[in-house]
């Protein structure tokens, strides 16, 4: 098909009856819109695994070792990739992976574990879910995007959903805990702003990109576990099947799949759909036994309203119309106008 043929399968033109108001799109512009949806799912999978690993550290692995679970998470997969893929980072990436491996993993686990030892898990993860709000000002400050008041209003209805979902009556507040919380979420923010910002090296792959950032955290975090817990004498099937699963599916796949997701999305949009994991959390529970009450279910779909609200940019589509015209210009291409800038859209 020659290019103008092509040009005018994607093209609409202009129809003195379309209804005010009604914004007419082409093909292409449909085309986009299923791949950004697309992309948006397969970015959610990785929350939605992360919401997975609170069930799995206390029904799998061994109790009081965060630092050995944050440890096998990253440095033992890290590793492995880097030897199957043989790709290591040139030049000024090395600092730049080694920046981004700190703040993603080497400094969130352990601040992530110290909150969840600290606090209940339902402040931990109403801390957590704050982030998409420390994410859209280090757009505005780190990337120069303008603030969007719409993203901080659904970044604010998340944080009350997750709230509502997982706060209890009884719930405690340490201040040391609180204060790591808040951190981890804002180191991790600061590392998805400059993954945008930064990048993906050229060629490289995002299980690559993701395996040099696991294993700088890794290697971060083995003094420290060394020093502070030591090496566990005895690791049991399910507590390896445990790590396995954090570390071959919450480690290396899904933040192969964030990564990828921060690079191709807005990073405010990426950072709302992390409100997924807390939600996911609260569906293992349900499945280990707890029950969620009125209040909790509204809090769930407030959260579940605030990911799609953020992510979604959806624009009023005449789909007969545009079906037709498409379909004319294939098959009849030459009774198609000539084509006209001002009368087309690309």
């Amino acid at each position: 098909m020659t290019r103008a043929k092509t040009r005018r399968v994607s093209a609409i033109a202009e129809d003195p009856v379309t209804p005010a108001g009604v914004t007419r799109v082409t093909v292409g512009d449909a085309l986009r819109v299923s791949h950004q949806l697309a992309l948006t799912a397969a970015t959610a999978i990785a929350p939605m695994v992360w919401g997975t690993t609170y069930s799995v550290t206390t029904e799998l692995l061994p109790a009081n070792r965060p630092l050995f679970a944050a440890l096998m998470r990253s440095l033992p997969i890290g590793l492995l990739a880097i030897l199957l893929t043989r790709v290591l980072p040139r030049r000024d990436w090395w600092w730049k992976a080694a920046v981004l491996g700190m703040l993603n993993i080497g400094s969130f686990f352990p601040l992530l574990f110290i909150a969840a030892e600290r606090l209940p898990g339902g402040v931990a993860a109403t801390l957590g879910a704050a982030q998409p709000l420390f994410v859209t000002g280090l757009a505005v400050v780190m990337l120069g995007e303008r603030l969007s008041l719409l993203r901080l209003a659904w970044g604010v209805v998340g944080l009350v959903g997750v709230g509502l979902v997982v706060l209890g009556p009884d719930v405690g507040f340490d201040p040391f805990g609180i204060l790591a919380g808040l951190v981890g979420a804002c180191a991790m923010g600061v590392g998805m702003t400059l993954t945008k910002r930064w990048g993906r090296p050229a060629g490289i792959s995002p299980i690559s990109f993701a395996a040099w950032q696991l294993a700088v955290g890794g290697l971060a975090l083995l003094p420290a576990t060394l020093l502070v817990e030591g090496l566990p004498s005895h690791v049991g099937i399910s507590s390896a099947a445990g790590y396995l699963w954090l570390g071959a599916i919450g480690g290396l796949l899904a933040y192969a799949l964030w990564f990828r997701g921060i690079g191709r999305l807005p990073v405010t949009s990426a950072a709302l759909l992390g409100l997924v994991s807390p939600l996911v959390a609260a569906l293992m529970g349900m499945l280990l036994g707890e029950r969620l009450n009125s209040i909790q279910v509204f809090g769930f779909v407030l959260a579940l309203i605030a990911v799609v609200g953020g992510s979604a940019r959806v624009r009023p589509i005449q789909t007969d119309r545009i079906q037709q015209k498409a379909t004319l210009n294939l098959v009849q291409p030459d009774k198609v106008p000539a084509e006209n800038p001002a009368r087309f859209r690309p």
